[in-house]
């Protein structure tokens, strides 16, 4: 009788934790910017979540609610499972920072718009090396390096 009702527990904490995970992604960007789009599209496609994307043209405010540092703000800011990634991270390493939740880091960041970053990959065009910025209470690292 123990064991089922722990197992009760569980399920009852399990639920809800599990409905939320495979919740929608919304995406804020600038308004009309067409990689934010290409973005997305990846997103949707590895995730296997629907991806709405708002034109937001006060998106420095949503980004400073979401403690996006100003210096490493891009085009499009989305929230996924209560972390936040802002501009074309790529999506390996959005699922790895979720995966393990790493102490002290509230999101990525990718600052601009890097050519061959996902979304910004343009045929007949070399893609630039670029960093992947973890950023938090804990600071600030790089959590992955391309090119």
């Amino acid at each position: 009788m123990i064991r089922f009702r722990i197992l009760a527990a569980a399920l009852a904490f399990a639920a809800p934790v599990a409905a939320v995970a495979a919740g929608p992604v919304i995406v804020h960007r600038d308004p009309g910017c067409g990689c934010c789009e290409k973005w997305a599209a990846l997103v949707k496609a590895q995730f296997g979540r629907q991806v709405q994307i708002v034109d937001d043209a006060k998106r420095s405010a949503f980004q400073r609610a979401h403690g996006v540092p100003a210096d490493l703000a891009s085009c499009h800011t989305a929230v996924i499972d209560g972390m936040t990634f802002e501009g074309h991270v790529p999506i390996a390493d959005m699922k790895r920072a979720l995966a393990t939740r790493p102490k002290g880091v509230s999101g990525l960041a990718v600052s601009g718009m890097p050519m061959g970053s996902p979304g910004m990959e343009m045929a007949g065009m070399r893609g630039q090396a670029y960093d992947v910025i973890a950023y938090g209470p804990g600071g600030r690292k790089v959590f992955a390096h391309h090119g």
